[in-house]
């Protein structure tokens, strides 16, 4: 059984092991997961996609019904729960290393716990990855950020995208 309260796993995590093999077998890339409280309610928060064309409303629900039984067995520790599935829209989670790769020309969101040139939160284009670092472009210039000190990170979507 997975322990939601684990010190070796973020809550994010714990959900990816649960459920990412129920997404390969339904050919669905599993995003993120977040557990948020609204009005003393807990919500599972979990995004998916599908390439090429997107996630289907139908997709939603029937991944809902499938990822609600496997999470009421592995996280019964967390209590009653509302469950939402949905598309990472523009405002995407960037969550491995290779969406940094998969996004490349699009502009991001990315903090950071430790200041680099005494700043935490950047926006600019992306422009890959070199040896474990997310490279940005921001005001014409090229800023490094190692991978591994990323907090945050997400598309930004702009006007008319």
């Amino acid at each position: 059984m997975f322990n939601s309260k684990s010190a070796s796993y973020s809550f994010g995590e714990t959900v990816r092991e649960i459920v990412e093999p129920l997404c390969q077998s339904e050919q669905i890339e599993f995003v993120h997961a977040e557990r948020v409280s609204d009005r003393g309610r807990t919500i599972v928060r979990i995004y998916i996609d599908r390439q090429p064309g997107g996630i289907t409303i139908s997709d939603c629900v029937n991944m809902n019904k499938q990822m609600g039984y496997l999470l009421d067995v592995h996280l019964e520790d967390i209590g009653s729960y509302n469950l939402e599935i949905s598309s990472p829209g523009p405002n995407r989670p960037l969550t491995k290393i290779s969406d940094f790769e998969r996004f490349k020309g699009k502009m991001a969101n990315v903090e950071i716990a430790e200041p680099v040139n005494g700043r935490k939160k950047f926006k600019g284009l992306i422009d890959g990855i070199e040896n474990g670092h997310i490279i940005l472009t921001i005001d014409q210039q090229t800023v490094k950020i190692g991978y591994d000190q990323i907090s945050k990170a997400r598309l930004s979507a702009t006007h008319g995208e």
